[in-house]
């Protein structure tokens, strides 16, 4: 690392012009032949770039807050780390890891943004999940393979493939193939059992073209920190890059991951925390012995938990069947020609594939009415599920929430250059998902660990493994089927002003979002509640079209196909003004939206005249303002950002942490109105000499909903009075009263008033050089009246590594230690946020009771973890 950083310093040194944009933190091949005019650089010893403290810090120049890294810092991480946890120093962005090593995912907030309402791209595809834009983190690229990632607050690229982004982009781009042939190891060893192992293999330049390729494998595994399980993560990457000439060029990368994992007990409160007695997820579960008479595998289970105490009951929380499987991959392509001396085109075609699920436990009894149709809807007499002569049974059932995704992208530009200082660009954007959402179920061994972790599944799990009933349809938790398609025009102008001491950008995107619903199943009217059955049902004479179910109480909305078009004109603009050498402000304006998801669509409400109503669910809306002054020298970069954001029908995601509640694990959303958010973010990189240089970075938010939360009518009577309230109810019985939650001028959940970060790196020796980093975050709070606060945390982080080139000539070779929360910290990490977590005051009117509390939960800091890496290329 040493010696790159001495070629990097001669570079920086000599660095008498200013690079525009940064264009390799761009996302898409447009954006980057957009933003790359080069005004003056100076290459030596093959580098060319922006200025740069070691990596922790890019020179920026574009007109909106962005902050970049490159591969020499991220080098400097854990290995295998995600890369978001190597970005957590950057202003505004806060993630909160779930364990050491990245593999069990991890919370993003930026500028108090949650991550589905920030837009995630690798390469310019799109990862946030189409239906609910959920972002995993454990899925992301080998670290070894990003060049460089960058992190946009508050704002988008023009040409951004998102219906969601209203909180900016985190993007990174991938690495070229070498020009000459080699191959890169790095082995990792760490605590609890954690070992790794990353290969590529590079072709160098071969064939007529000069063509380049890589090839790259990683596989990871490791045990939990707390609690039995464990976690494996295998990874596949390729590219192939053909340099066209004149800046033109042309590749092709495929990307595969597959991840095991099981699941952390996340469901802690404060109290368990601060006293230290909370159990982990089980070590075993046994169901009973099918047999003569009634066995309940929801109630007779017996199993050993965390502590090594036995009991009896559910295998709820047995650590096998809380897993998160997931298989995702994708082929990139990018293509960047010059049409004209003038005219350039770019064409970024993509796919993607996934199949994950969160894991599952229910159970079901062998006299439910959906295993009991003889063929002809009418209920017989039970029906055996395990076997065993008799249909007296509970039977334990896994039917995990499958999603299987395949997506296809596009993202094309147009880009003329007018003369040296004006340049239009127009873009077209597809972002097309075919989004399957089932729960066929599958039966659970003796062990409680399921037949197939992906369930009855059509591809991945087995169709015999489903779970049958009497006239051979099978059980599923769900069934629908949905068509994500994102269609965006965008038009952008670029100026120069002035010898180009302004620069000018003025532009809009257009999205068009359609989303097309098939639901096969039965819903419960207004809820998420599903019935997958093909029992008899009765005509609903209440609601036209809903039908009701023997032994079932509601209304129940037959399967149905809906289509919902979501479309905005979103202007955004900026200006740059390098006013003395080395300073520039910059302000920035962008309009931004989120269009439902998918889940909250799938909740309709059917009124009395038939007719479905989807109207609850409005899309989310922001303006977003900033303002921002930068210095750079040779030596000293500075960044500082006031920024404004102003929200209608602002979202608020969490996660379920509860393994009793029927949504365990899934993301819930809810509605706090309009909300109003500003701050400040600042960092600053200083190379103090050849051999040491520091980093430091600060955000502060504020945050004010601005509105008491709606959650419907009261109505009095007398057994609902509350004894001692004056007037009775009995005088007006019947009358109906609004309630509200008190959220108005409360502050966003789980969004820290303060963070800091810093770095320091030492080179102390030629071959030896020293990190040491920190971040503070400040008070959380957890629920929606601010009735509940995370209190605020620092971890510091070491890492070193010692240059092997000279002492056993192989090219590269380093020896590396990293060692994560290195003072121990004690901490609450993600929050399983809600309304209130305690009684609360929902009317001034003393005949509305207090609405009841739910004790927010936590998942737990990661504790101090050390691992050792071995490095090599040949």
């Amino acid at each position: 690392m040493t010696n790159r950083k001495r070629v990097f310093w001669a570079t920086t040194a000599l660095f008498s012009g200013l690079l525009v944009a940064g264009a390799a933190s761009a996302q898409s091949s447009g954006t980057v032949a957009t933003e790359a005019t080069e005004l003056d650089t100076v290459v030596v010893t093959g580098v060319r770039g922006p200025f740069t403290t070691d990596g922790t810090l890019v020179a920026e120049t574009v007109a909106k807050t962005r902050s970049t890294i490159t591969q020499e810092f991220i080098a400097t991480q854990n290995p295998g780390q995600t890369i978001l946890q190597t970005l957590n120093l950057v202003p505004g962005l806060n993630f909160v890891n779930a364990d050491p090593y990245g593999n069990s995912g991890g919370n993003i907030r930026l500028r108090g943004f949650d991550g589905n309402r920030v837009s995630l791209t690798f390469d310019g595809v799109p990862l946030n999940d189409t239906g609910n834009y959920a972002t995993y983190t454990n899925q992301q690229l080998d670290p070894e393979l990003i060049e460089r990632a960058s992190v946009n607050t508050g704002t988008t690229d023009v040409d951004s493939p998102t219906a969601s982004a209203t909180g900016g982009t985190i993007n990174y781009t991938t690495a070229r193939p070498l020009e000459e042939a080699g191959m890169q190891f790095n082995g990792s060893i760490g605590e609890f059992n954690y070992l790794r192992g990353f290969v590529r293999a590079d072709t160098g330049a071969f064939g007529p073209w000069g063509t380049t390729a890589y090839v790259a494998y990683s596989y990871t595994n490791y045990d939990k920190f707390k609690g039995p399980g464990e976690l494996e993560k295998t990874q596949f990457n390729g590219k192939l890059y053909q340099d066209l000439g004149d800046g033109n060029f042309a590749s092709v990368s495929a990307h595969w991951n597959v991840n095991r994992n099981d699941f952390y007990n996340n469901f802690i409160t404060q109290a368990q925390f601060n006293s230290g007695t909370y159990l982990e997820q089980d070590q075993a579960c046994f169901l009973p012995n099918g047999g003569a008479g009634a066995q309940n595998e929801n109630t007779q289970a017996n199993f050993v938990r965390s502590d090594g105490t036995t009991g009896t009951g559910s295998c709820t929380n047995y650590h096998g069947l809380r897993i998160n499987p997931s298989n995702t991959g994708n082929i990139r392509g990018q293509f960047s020609y010059g049409l004209t001396d003038n005219i350039r085109f770019t064409f970024d075609p993509s796919f993607q594939y996934v199949i994950a699920n969160g894991g599952n436990y229910s159970f079901a009894a062998e006299r439910d009415n959906r295993f009991d149709q003889d063929g002809t809807n009418t209920t017989g007499v039970g029906f055996d599920l395990n076997g065993d002569g008799d249909v007296l049974d509970t039977i334990a059932l896994y039917a995990p929430s499958n999603t299987n995704t395949h997506r296809y992208g596009i993202i094309s530009s147009l880009i003329w250059d007018l003369n040296e200082d004006h340049r239009l660009r127009a873009a077209y954007t597809l972002d097309y998902g075919r989004h399957r959402q089932t729960g066929e179920a599958t039966l659970f061994g003796r062990d409680a660990e399921p037949i197939n972790v992906f369930g009855g599944q059509e591809r991945w799990g087995s169709p015999d493994d489903r779970v049958f009933g009497r006239d051979g349809s099978f059980y599923r938790s769900r069934d629908r089927f949905s068509i994500a398609e994102l269609q965006q025009f965008a038009i952008e102008y670029r100026g120069q002003f002035f010898q180009d001491a302004v620069t000018i950008n003025i532009g809009a995107r257009a999205p068009n979002f359609r989303r097309e619903l098939n639901q096969y199943c039965y819903s419960l009217n207004g809820t998420s509640t599903v019935r997958c059955t093909t029992e008899a049902t009765t005509p609903d004479l209440t609601r036209p079209g809903n039908v009701t179910f023997v032994g079932t109480t509601g209304s129940w909305i037959a399967p149905y196909q809906a289509e919902l078009e979501y479309n905005d004109i979103l202007p955004s603009g900026g200006v740059n003004w390098r006013f003395a050498d080395g300073h520039s402000v910059y302000a920035s304006y962008a309009e931004g939206i989120s269009v439902p998801r998918t889940d909250n669509l799938y909740q309709p409400v059917r009124s009395t005249t038939g007719v479905l109503d989807f109207s609850a669910v409005q899309p989310e809306t922001t303006k977003s303002y900033d303002l921002g002054y930068r210095f750079r020298n040779d030596m000293f970069l500075a960044q500082v950002a006031l920024w404004y954001t102003e929200y209608e029908n602002r979202i608020v995601s969490s996660r379920d942490n509860d393994p009793a509640s029927p949504t365990f694990d899934l993301t819930i959303d809810r509605n706090v109105g309009a909300v109003i958010q500003s701050g400040l973010d600042a960092q600053f990189g200083w190379n103090v000499s050849d051999t040491l240089s520091v980093y430091g970075s600060a955000s502060y938010n504020e945050s004010e909903l601005q509105d008491d939360l709606f959650l419907g009518n009261f109505t009095c009577t007398n057994a609902t009075q509350v004894p001692g309230s004056t007037p009775p109810c009995g005088l007006a019985p019947g009358i109906v009263i609004p309630t509200f939650l008190q959220t108005a001028g409360k502050t966003l959940v789980e969004t820290p008033d303060w963070t800091y970060s810093a770095r320091i790196d030492w080179d102390a020796t030629a071959d030896l050089s020293l990190g040491l980093q920190a971040k503070y975050v400040g008070d959380r709070f957890a629920s929606d009246v601010n009735d509940e606060v995370a209190p605020a945390y620092t971890v510091v982080d070491f890492d070193a590594r010692y240059d092997l080139t000279n002492t056993f000539g192989i090219r590269d070779a380093y020896v590396q230690v990293n060692v994560t929360n290195l003072l121990e910290e004690d901490y609450l990490g993600n929050i399983s946020t809600g309304n209130n977590s305690f009684a609360a005051p929902i009317s001034t009117d003393p005949r509305v009771p207090l609405r009841s509390g739910q004790t927010r939960t936590y998942s737990i800091g990661a504790p101090r973890t050390a691992v050792i890496s071995l490095g090599l290329k040949f």
